[in-house]
């Protein structure tokens, strides 16, 4: 049975984000490495970043973003029936960052868990709660994408650390009245071939850190640029194409394409070989950079709330992280 042909249709019924006070400009990360604004926005198109105040957790950011996204949804906290976290960076290996959300959100009704798919994680947690909603098992979720970046960034690496930031964005599913928009199309895959191009190598069972090795940054994110760009693009190209023919689409049919804020050359990329007008392609990613899970979930809040699309307007989401992982929706507003 393809999904826009299930019983019960899945809307996206509200969207909320939150960005930490904190700016971190081009001009700050020049005077602590050696790179310059010009350098950081030729190659990446970022011009700043927000950055998490001291003892700010991700769930505190996560949090936020929810509140949002209920409100524009009306739905009570005590309503929510799952909360579904994707994050790199939990509060706490154990319990989940969602747990924590729950009782922030005093939203004690809701089944919580957390995912870990890097970048691509909020639209593999859309897959999976519109699924779960389709099949009747719950009413409603509350999707949550929530980073901070900054703690594991290793600073002195002017290659990583001009890259990312910290946010979270969040969105409501339920299930949708007759006429109302719905999620038409997902894709999600995963290459674990490719675990070695980008990854935090330290923290983990198989590289616990020590008193011996707390010194190397290994509880830091480390890429191989150049070999994630070209995967990044193939990826991101092809699941982007299959949701769009699943819905019955045509390039020309999209209102909005809402890629992964990573770097504007992937992104410009990404909308040549779609064949979509770049005035149709959302970016924030000059004001937050890559702020991994965050960052689609983010960016569909501020496109939704500017105007970006309308009702009955169909639009495309389309991501890539470290795994390799890669998703894709598509969604008729």
């Amino acid at each position: 049975m393809s999904e826009i042909s299930s019983a019960i249709q899945v809307c996206i019924a509200g969207t909320g984000s939150y960005l930490p006070e904190r700016i971190l400009t081009n001009a700050e990360l020049a005077e602590r490495v050696e790179t310059s604004d010009e350098w950081i926005v030729t190659r990446t198109g970022i011009r700043e970043r927000r950055i998490a105040a001291e003892g700010q957790c991700t769930s505190d950011m996560a949090t936020e973003a929810a509140k949002k996204a209920l409100e524009q949804a009306g739905l009570a906290a005590e309503d929510v029936e799952l909360i579904i976290v994707a994050t790199i960076t939990p509060d706490t290996l154990t319990p989940a960052t969602a747990c924590y959300v729950q009782k922030n959100l005093g939203a004690l009704g809701a089944v919580a868990f957390d995912i870990s798919a890097a970048c691509s994680g909020f639209l593999y947690a859309m897959k999976i709660s519109k699924r779960m909603i389709s099949s009747g098992a719950f009413k409603n979720a509350l999707i949550i994408g929530a980073e901070k970046l900054s703690a594991v960034t290793n600073w002195e690496d002017r290659t990583t650390c001009v890259l990312f930031g910290d946010g979270a964005g969040a969105a409501v599913l339920r299930a949708a009245e007759p006429e109302e928009g719905s999620i038409l199309a997902t894709e999600m895959g995963t290459d674990g071939n490719l675990t070695h191009l980008l990854n935090i190598p330290g923290g983990g069972t198989a590289c616990p850190i020590t008193s011996e090795n707390v010194g190397e940054n290994l509880f830091a994110l480390t890429m191989m640029g150049k070999e994630v760009f070209k995967h990044a693009v193939t990826r991101m190209k092809e699941a982007a194409e299959k949701v769009i023919e699943r819905a019955g689409l045509q390039p020309q049919d999209i209102a909005c394409v809402i890629p992964h804020q990573a770097n504007l050359r992937i992104i410009d990329a990404i909308a040549d070989r779609l064949a979509v007008p770049n005035e149709r392609v959302f970016v924030n990613l000059d004001k937050y950079g890559n702020t991994s899970a965050a960052a689609v979930a983010i960016a569909l809040d501020e496109a939704n709330r500017s105007g970006a699309f309308k009702r009955g307007d169909n639009i495309v989401l389309v991501v890539f992280g470290a795994g390799l992982t890669w998703a894709a929706a598509a969604v008729r507003w």
